[in-house]
Formats: structure tokens, sequence, C-alpha cells
């Protein structure tokens, strides 16, 4: 059979063929260390070293393919085609890369792309849980989507700290890319309708791949922009109501936009994340200007940043902080529009019938702990099931996406387990919360 004939039986009867070793990451949340390297300007500069060589653009040609939107639209978490990343070596697992149908927020079908990754071993009776896993703030560029990334490691970070383990214990992990990031088609960064439908239909995309076993029970994690993500999945859980979801979970999860945007436009932390704000935010919010809210500087450059890489861009991030360059030319939320789509976007709790876990560094300076401290105060005036917050202190952003990860799949063990979640509401909150706008 000719590679042609064998990437068409993938989509027609979703099989998987080995391909020869070439590279795919599976890193997390790489874009959250950009966004920390935004606020703290550090030496993450040096790892841009590279990422133009001809090397990397072979990669991306040669994955074009693979890549390429379906002649037909696909349902919701239809798997389109899988293929395995052979030169990922996963403990107890393998990876596979993917692309599922899932849908804008309009309705309209478009494609995610992703990466699935299965434990070895038996399968039981009922089929296998399903960890869904949300990336943090990457740029949209297609050298830094997850699934397509250039040389693949598992070594730190929050998806290596707790792979493993998700595998010993049985788990398919699914972790989209989300829709129009590394595919064709509009990229929708913080809007929780997407980001929700792309990873519950990442888990309707591994109970498609016949492998994987996946059974209908799943729970979700993400980091930063992730975290927004795996909560915003509670919010709209009954997009599948065949699906059973047991817990959300996430660690420095950007919840509460609105306290956020209050504390942080103004700051250079804004470079980090507001590019893709205003590429993709006017697509659903048509109302919104980014004349007289942007500055001069960001309406030149947010398009080209956003859909480029933030690892790639820090030293024109740096150019920009040592100029005193404001993304924001003012409060947005001071704009009504902006306001009423910062608030539209933003988690609501009471929206969420499932438990809810949160890990949050008191030192955190890109999403503020104050605002998961809001979170948790608007959480506990509700009824059961609640939220249990782990407050972590002298650690960075990054860094708690490590941790946050490694503690995320133990409180989310006992939910697979069905033990009774035990809320913190009791708990006196470590400081104030932010006030919400």
């Amino acid at each position: 059979m000719s590679g042609d004939d064998a990437r068409k039986t993938t989509e027609t009867a979703a099989a998987v063929r080995p391909r020869r070793r070439r590279g795919v990451v599976a890193l997390t949340v790489v874009g959250a260390l950009v966004v920390a390297a935004v606020a703290g300007w550090g030496v993450w500069a040096l790892v841009s070293a590279n990422v133009e060589s001809a090397s990397v653009r072979a990669f991306q040609e040669d994955l074009q393919d693979f890549y390429a939107s379906p002649d037909a639209p696909a349902a919701p978490g239809e798997l389109i085609r899988a293929e395995e990343i052979t030169d990922l070596e996963v403990p107890g697992g393998t990876a596979y890369r993917m692309m599922y149908g899932t849908q804008a927020p309009d309705g309209s079908a478009t494609v995610s792309s992703g990466m699935l990754i299965v434990p070895d071993g038996d399968a039981p009776a009922e089929g296998r849980p399903v960890l869904a896993w949300a990336h943090g703030t990457l740029g949209f560029g297609n050298d830094c989507t997850p699934s397509r990334t250039y040389h693949p490691t598992l070594h730190g970070l929050d998806f290596g700290s707790w792979l493993g383990v998700a595998m010993q214990r049985g788990w398919v992990v699914s972790a989209t890319d989300y829709a129009g990031v590394g595919t064709d088609g509009d990229p929708y960064y913080l809007i929780a309708q997407s980001e929700a439908q792309d990873v519950i239909n990442s888990v309707r995309a591994a109970q498609n791949f016949p492998d994987a076993h996946a059974g209908s029970r799943y729970a979700t994690f993400g980091h930063s922009q992730g975290g927004h993500a795996s909560l915003a999945a509670g919010m709209y859980a009954d997009y599948a109501p065949e699906l059973e979801l047991v817990a959300v979970s996430g660690a420095a999860p950007a919840a509460e936009l609105g306290a956020l945007f209050a504390q942080q436009y103004d700051k250079p932390v804004a470079w980090g994340d507001g590019p893709s704000v205003a590429a993709s935010w006017p697509l659903v919010h048509t109302d919104l200007t980014l004349d007289g809210v942007l500055s001069a500087s960001a309406q030149r450059d947010y398009s080209e940043l956003a859909h480029g890489c933030l690892l790639q861009e820090v030293d024109q991030l740096l150019v920009k902080k040592t100029f005193d360059e404001q993304f924001f030319q003012k409060d947005p939320l001071s704009d009504p529009a902006w306001a009423s789509a910062v608030s539209r976007e933003q988690i609501d709790p009471a929206r969420i019938e499932a438990p809810i876990f949160v890990v949050q560094s008191l030192t955190d300076n890109v999403v503020l702990p104050n605002t998961t401290a809001l979170l948790a105060e608007s959480a506990c005036e509700l009824p059961a099931p609640g939220i249990a917050v782990s407050w972590l202190d002298m650690v960075t952003h990054e860094d708690t996406a490590v941790m946050g990860g490694m503690l995320a799949v133990d409180w989310l063990q006992d939910r697979f387990d069905g033990v009774p979640v035990a809320p913190t509401c009791d708990q006196v909150l470590p400081l104030k919360p932010a006030e919400r706008p």
C-alpha cells in the first residue's frame, strides 16, 4: 500500500500506521512559560535559536498533508485521521497525533488537531477513563502547535510531570491543539465555548480511536489558558450528554478574566496574551473595536505576534518592554463592548456541576493569585460539589504547571474512584480576593 493510500485508510477507518521518525512535542504549557517570560523578561529568548532552520521548515512541510482539512465537514468528535508519533517515547504508552471534527462558536463545522496518548495493557470492559488536557498560551503558529512542534520531549513542565502516572493508571490522555491552531480556520483564544467544545470533542475523538478503548467517563486539566479551557468544559458539559464529566481542574487558571484584565492591561504581560485576544475576539464579539483600545504599536503588530510563536518572539517583546510600549492604550474594560465580552468569556462556577480543583501559587505574577481567590470565593457560595484549592508559595507561574499537574492527577483519581469531594471552603483564604469589575 502506498503512503497516500495508507493515509486515506486512516481517514475512513481511523486506522493508524507508524510513520518514519520525526518530531512532535508532547509539551504542555510552553505558552504559559513564555507569558511568564514576558512578565519577567528572563533568559527564555535563548530557546528561540535555530527555530527557523531548514530542518524545521522541512518538518512542517512534511506535515502539511496530515493537517489539511477534509473535503467534507466532519461531525463533532469524528476522528478524521491519526498516526503514531514514532519518535515520542512515552513510558507505558504510545502517542499519536490526530485530527478530529469540532465546532466554531457559531455552530459551524471546523477541525482541531491534537494528540492522543494511549496506555499499554488491557483495557477494562467499561473502557478506559479519559483525561482531556488543554495547553497554555503558545501563539497560533504551526511551529508551536503541540502536536506538530519540532523535537518532541516529555522532560519538565506539566505534561511530562504527570503523563507517566496517567499511563500507569490506565488513563487515555486526549490533548487538543484548539481549532485554528496548526490547522485551517479561525482560532478562538480564550473563547470559552470554543475551547470547551475542542476539549470535549477530543474525548469523543478518543472514543472513536479503536486502540484507545476510551470509555465515557472523563476529567479535564489545563494550565493558564488551558485552565480556562478545562473549567470551560465544565460550563458546557451538556454539549456531550453521552459523556460523564467527573471533575475539572486547572493550575493557575485564567478564570476571572475581568479581574485579570483590570490589573494586567497596562503591564508587560499584556503583550503575551493581548495579540491572541485581539486577533480572535472580534471574530466572535463583532461589536469590538481595536481603535482607541489598542495602542498604535499593538495595532501594527498584534496579528503578526498572534500568528507566530511566543517562544520565537521574546526578542521583539523585549524591545517593547525596553521602550515601555503598552499593548492597550486604555483599560479595555472602560469600553462597554470589551467589558461585555470579558464578562461573557470568564469562568462562571455556577454553571459547573462537576467538582473543581485548582492549584495556585501565591507568587504568580501572570495569573494573579487574588483572581483565583475570587474564583474560590464565588464557588464557595454555591452548593455542592464545590471547589478545592491548593495554594503554593514561592512557585513561579510555569512551575505551577508542573506541581499542579502532579497534584491534579491524584485528586482526579479520587474522582474517578467515586471518593466524595472535600471542598476547602472552610479554610481562610490566604489573601484578599480581587474585586470583580
